[in-house]
């Protein structure tokens, strides 16, 4: 499964990496409302969150659905300017309809692959919107109520909720995080035009991929969903992340330039397992029996035989069950002499859970 961005004809100089403040403070957000998510940032969200002033802390739980479960589209700008300001700014200048359609984004899960009428204007997607909001409690419901009887009303509030933000905790941060952030896009941008986009594209994320065939050309990005998009008469922005880990975030909205947020590599993890490597690994382990030669695996390097002496099974039965695991890439085998040895390779199990909920956060 996945997202797929189809690119063809579109001129390179049309598809960019840049970093984009507010997108950053939108990830810093999440994470703020989601430390489960990201526990590589443990100190950090402690440490924000002891720190935010109790006004301040009630206003972000009134409007974190906007990036609590998912992230509102309004929070990953396609034309990425220097400043939060600026980009604050081109928000200011988007019509209302676009602006609550998509800040509500709650409303239009289902209906986003083909585009939902915004609640201001459709009286069926306003009654969603409310009854979605219901479920995440009163204090939603009230502020949703607010955006749709008066959208420029809370839209200033809303941007002055993330000049807030700005100035308590995000400026200091984005001074930090910004220059590595640019540093990035730079190396994908110069790659990109020295090899090409498929090395940028996989530079970015080994979840993401340029394919071109006779239809044309595409990216990619491994999702648990299955959705397409188009890039044709916009653009493609990629935008660099330092909070956005497990997240790949893949904006695909109908008549939106399509966004892809990406994190930024770190040298603690390697590189982010498909989410076919992820099932076929769980379904490997699932097995009673192969998880006894797991056991025994585990331990060192058992020859075929060896195996099947110790389990009680045949040798055939046991190289079937050995190729299930090799297949899933949780085994090794090495020969030594005349013996073939195999063994598990305890690296890549000990990050199956971490590949399991990367693949289901991605």
């Amino acid at each position: 499964m996945s997202v797929t961005i189809d690119i063809t004809g579109l001129p390179q100089e049309r598809i960019s990496f840049c970093p984009s403040p507010l997108a950053e403070l939108g990830a810093a957000l999440h994470a703020l409302a989601e430390p489960a998510h990201h526990p590589r940032l443990h100190a950090w969200t402690t440490t924000t969150a002891a720190a935010l002033k109790p006004e301040l802390a009630d206003r972000l739980h009134e409007a974190d659905f906007m990036w609590r479960s998912t992230r509102s589209d309004i929070l990953l700008p396609p034309r990425p300017r220097g400043t939060l300001a600026e980009e604050l700014d081109d928000l200011d200048r988007m019509d209302d309809e676009k602006y609550v359609g998509s800040a509500l984004e709650i409303s239009c899960a289902s209906h986003y692959t083909h585009g939902a009428p915004s609640p201001l204007v459709n009286e069926r997607m306003r009654r969603r919107t409310l009854d979605l909001a219901a479920a995440r409690g009163p204090r939603q419901v009230a502020f949703v109520e607010r955006m749709l009887a008066d959208p420029p009303g809370t839209r200033a509030w809303i941007r002055r909720l993330l000049e807030d933000c700005d100035e308590a905790f995000f400026a200091d941060t984005w001074r930090r995080v910004g220059v590595q952030l640019a540093a990035d896009a730079r190396h994908k941008s110069e790659l990109m035009r020295r090899k090409g986009l498929a090395e940028a594209v996989t530079a970015a994320s080994a979840a993401m991929v340029l394919e071109e065939d006779e239809w044309g050309s595409r990216i990619v990005v491994d999702k648990l969903v299955q959705e397409r998009t188009s890039a044709e008469g916009s653009g493609v922005t990629f935008l660099p992340t330092a909070f956005g880990w497990p997240h790949l975030v893949a904006l695909h909205t109908p008549g939106w330039q399509p966004v892809v947020q990406y994190p930024v590599p770190t040298r603690d993890l390697g590189g982010p397992a498909t989410t076919e490597a992820v099932k076929l690994r769980l379904e490997a382990v699932a097995h009673p029996l192969r998880m006894r030669l797991c056991r025994s695996l585990a331990r060192g390097g058992y020859s075929t035989g060896e195996l099947a002496d110790t389990h009680g099974i045949t040798a055939p039965e046991v190289s079937r069950h050995l190729a299930v695991l090799k297949k899933a890439g949780l085994v090794t085998t090495q020969r030594r002499g005349r013996y073939v040895l195999h063994q598990l390779d305890v690296s890549v199990v000990a990050r199956l859970g971490s590949d399991f909920l990367e693949s289901v956060l991605r």
